[in-house]
Order: C-alpha cells, then sequence, then structure tokens
C-alpha cells in the first residue's frame, strides 16, 4: 500500500508578505476608486440609451476623430475600446510580471492556486454558454469566451458599497485571479477575434517594441522618448488586425521589475505602474464602459425576447454559475492535490463568495462581445444586457455569501491590526517572516 503523502505546510490563502500586503492595499485602494466611477459610467450611459435622448448617445459613440491617412479615423467608441483600454491592458502586464518576478506568486506554491482558479473560471463558462447555445442561431458560438472575464475594478466597488472587511488574503486571491484572468483574455483576442492578420505592419510594430525595450532596460524614464514608440507599436498592432490592446500588454512586458542593484529606487515597472494605475481605474475603464454599456432595453423586440435569447442565457448562466463553479471548482482540485490546509480563519464558505464575485465580469466581457458580434448589432445588444444581468446577479449573490460571512472578517482584520510596533508593521507579519523556512 502506497503512503499518503503528507499535508502541505503551506496554506491556501495564507498571509502574504508585509511588502506585498501594503503594496497590494494600495493597488486595491485605487481600484475601489475606479470601480465607483465604472458603475457610476455604466449607469449614466444605460439611462440615457434609454431616455428621448438616446440618438444623441449614439451619435456621440459614432462621432469619428484621428487621421485618416493613418487609418485611424476612429469612432469615440472605438478609440475607448482599442485605446484606452491599451492602457488598461498595458497596466495588467505590469502588474502580472511584477506578481511572478517580484511578488509573493514568485514562489510556485502560492501563484498555482490563482492561475488554476482563472483557467477554472474561463472554462467552465465558455463550456456553459456552449452548450446553451449548441443549437442556436447561425454566429450565436461566437460568443462563448464574452462570459469568461472578471472584472476586478467593479468587483471591488462591490466590495466597498457592501463593506465587508475580506482579509487581505482573499482580496489578494481575487486581484490576482482577475489579472491572470485578463492577460488569459488577451490571447484569446489575439487567437480567436482576429479576422484578417497583415504581416507586414505586424512585423513592422516589432521595431519601436524592441527600442521601448531597449530604453526601459536601462531605465529610460523620458515621456518623450516612451510615448512616441508605445504609439507607433500600438498603431502598427492595430494596422495588422490584432486588437490593439494586445500592444498594451506587449509593452508592459518589456518593463523590468526589479531594482536597480546600486540604489533603492523602486523598479520601473513599480513607477509606471504607480503613474498609470490611477489613469486607467479612473479615465480609462469608466469612459470605455460609458461607450460600451448604453443599450436600448425596449430594442430587438423588448426586453423579454432579449432575455429569452439563448446568447443572454448563456452569458448570464456562464457568469453566474459557470465562474462560481470554475473557480470553486479548481481552488478545490488544487487543495487535493497539494494536501494544503486553508489559511487561518478561512473556510470554504469564504472562497464560495469569492468564486460568485468573480462572476461579475464587465469591462472585458463587453469588449469581447463587440468583437464577437459586431458593435451595435442585435447579438452585441443581447450580449451587452446579459452582460449587465449575469454581473448584477453574481454581485447580490457574493454580497448575500460575504454579509453573512462579514462579522467573522471583521474579527480576523482585528487581530491582524493587533500590536502594531512603532514600524508600523503589524507583529503577526513580522513573526511570520522570522519563522525558519520549511
Amino acid at each position: 500500500m502506497s503512503a499518503t503523502p503528507p499535508r502541505s505546510r503551506h496554506p491556501l490563502f495564507g498571509r502574504g508578505s508585509w511588502p506585498e500586503v501594503s503594496r497590494i492595499g494600495d493597488v486595491l485602494r485605487t481600484e475601489t476608486v475606479g470601480g465607483a466611477l465604472l458603475l457610476g459610467a455604466a449607469v449614466l450611459a444605460l439611462v440615457w440609451a434609454n431616455t428621448p435622448w438616446a440618438s444623441t448617445y449614439q451619435d456621440l459613440a459614432a462621432t469619428k476623430a484621428g487621421p485618416h491617412a493613418w487609418h485611424l479615423d476612429l469612432t469615440l467608441a472605438q478609440w475607448a475600446a482599442d485605446g484606452l483600454l491599451a492602457v488598461f491592458f498595458f497596466v495588467a502586464g505590469l502588474e502580472l510580471k511584477r506578481e511572478f518576478v517580484a511578488g509573493d506568486l514568485r514562489d510556485p506554491r502560492r501563484a498555482i492556486m490563482p492561475v488554476a482558479a482563472a483557467v477554472g473560471g474561463m472554462i467552465a463558462p465558455a463550456l456553459i454558454y456552449t452548450a446553451v447555445n449548441a443549437g442556436s442561431a447561425s454566429g450565436s458560438l461566437s460568443g462563448w469566451a464574452v462570459p469568461t472575464a472578471t472584472d476586478i475594478a467593479f468587483a471591488l466597488a462591490v466590495l466597498g458599497v457592501i463593506s465587508t472587511h475580506l482579509p487581505t488574503a482573499l482580496r489578494t486571491f481575487l486581484l490576482t485571479l482577475a489579472v491572470v484572468d485578463d492577460l488569459l483574455a488577451i490571447v484569446i483576442i489575439a487567437v480567436f477575434y482576429t479576422s484578417s492578420l497583415q504581416l507586414v505592419p505586424l512585423l513592422a510594430a516589432l521595431v519601436p517594441l524592441g527600442l521601448f525595450a531597449v530604453l526601459v532596460q536601462r531605465r529610460v524614464r523620458s515621456w518623450w522618448l516612451l510615448l512616441p514608440l508605445a504609439a507607433a507599436t500600438w498603431a502598427l498592432v492595430h494596422a495588422s488586425g490584432i486588437h490593439a490592446t494586445v500592444a498594451g500588454v506587449l509593452l508592459g512586458f518589456m518593463v523590468p521589475v526589479l531594482h536597480r542593484s546600486d540604489g533603492p529606487a523602486p523598479g520601473l515597472a513599480e513607477h509606471f505602474e504607480h503613474r498609470w494605475r490611477p489613469l486607467s481605474a479612473g479615465v480609462a475603464v469608466p469612459v470605455f464602459a460609458f461607450f460600451a454599456a448604453g443599450v436600448s432595453l425596449a430594442g430587438a423586440g423588448g426586453l423579454g425576447a432579449t432575455l429569452r435569447d439563448p446568447v443572454t442565457i448563456g452569458i448570464v448562466a456562464g457568469l453566474v454559475l459557470g465562474k462560481c463553479a470554475g473557480v470553486l471548482g479548481a481552488t478545490w482540485l488544487v487543495q487535493r492535490a497539494t494536501r494544503a490546509s486553508l489559511g487561518e480563519g478561512v473556510s470554504w464558505w469564504d472562497v464560495l463568495g469569492l468564486s460568485l464575485l468573480a462572476g461579475i465580469g464587465f469591462t472585458v466581457s463587453l469588449l469581447i462581445g463587440e468583437l464577437a458580434f459586431g458593435a451595435g448589432s442585435e447579438k452585441d445588444d443581447h450580449a451587452r444586457i446579459g452582460i449587465l444581468a449575469g454581473s448584477l446577479v453574481a454581485a447580490l449573490l457574493a454580497t448575500v455569501v460575504l454579509r453573512i460571512r462579514n462579522r467573522h472578517y471583521q474579527r480576523l482584520c482585528a487581530a491582524e491590526e493587533l500590536d502594531l510596533d512603532a514600524d508600523g508593521i503589524p507583529d503577526v507579519f513580522q513573526q511570520q517572516d522570522s519563522r525558519p523556512p520549511h
């Protein structure tokens, strides 16, 4: 009889290091404010699109700007989706690289759980959507990836509204899952939603991208050098037929993370993230949400017909059921495979709440919906309503679970805040860091 493998001493949802916990806290505060702006922009667009002045909203979204000679005479809605979201994905690329190079996730034992949860949280919704739309009208299956995304800003805005004292380890898990989710989404966009590929501009994009990489590796911060190269990379990727947001991720991956060996200054990735995250969370994502969320609820046969459409049903089921099943199931499989215990004070009810919260798909889901069905099409309108409805249901269910557990979270947070020394670092982190490695 084979021996039972020993239980892992590394707990799931355990406390991270104090520098990482502190940094994550700063990131989450920025994203929470951005989430509130995102919600406000989405509500404004939805209300405007269902008033007698809806035509003015459509006219604004269809207003063109940009040089025609460079094939960049895009509508404002296209500039928001192709241009501003590139800033969002640039920050996501910086965050993901930093997490795996210098963050707690450089430890494979910590990285495996959010990565597995992100993968599971994309596979399950895609399978559910495909099952619902298997016998539907032509073109419906192209939206299989719509319910696979998690919107971290929207999710954190919900946490802010319900005032839950979610422990840092759980918030970090949610943030990391969403960042990995964003990277997987951009891969899906590049592979499955590129209708035509122009090799010449794609190869040409390697020139400014390479120059950008050389400069940032030399720690050059001069905006007048870097911004033109980034803009040229974006424009050439856009001209190649690949969605231009891919350029944002590629540029983010070029930026070095680690500090210089000859000084204490922060790494360039941290510097850029500090500068660009407020623009991403406070401007880029809310403006995109404003132009993407304005859908008429009375159009295309009325709301009843829309809610009966398999596209809408598949998206709602994917976000609410698929995301929850995928994230929760993948986390459980990791726990069974590694025989790791849950972190102190964490239960599977907490994982269920986070899994439901991951079903809040908005920004990237709206983007994929436009790419899958065509902006302004009937199916795209149905997809947008499905995204809004599914995200709302997921948020309400997550609120119920997390509010029930909130008194428990308050006790955990109070315990972490006890015994603060003059250095401002809770003793629990200092004791943890002083333990010898296993």
